[in-house]
């Protein structure tokens, strides 16, 4: 059973999201061998002011 943990920042659409999930769930059974049921895919959205990269937070301006 794969379990997938994603984080996202916030802001991507449900739609987004279900076509994620659908992809995943295909790609696991068709790699791993496992039955569309047994894979579990958590979200966790992240606050922009809650992410950095290169020393920047994500809810500053970018250049």
């Amino acid at each position: 059973m794969p379990t997938y943990h994603i984080e996202l920042l916030e802001g991507r659409t449900l739609e987004q999201k279900k076509k994620l999930v659908e992809e995943i769930t295909r790609v696991s059974v068709e790699v791993l061998g496992v039955s569309p049921g047994s894979v579990d895919i958590v979200f966790t959205d992240v606050q922009r002011h809650n992410w950095a990269t290169g020393g920047k937070l994500w809810s500053e301006p970018r250049q």
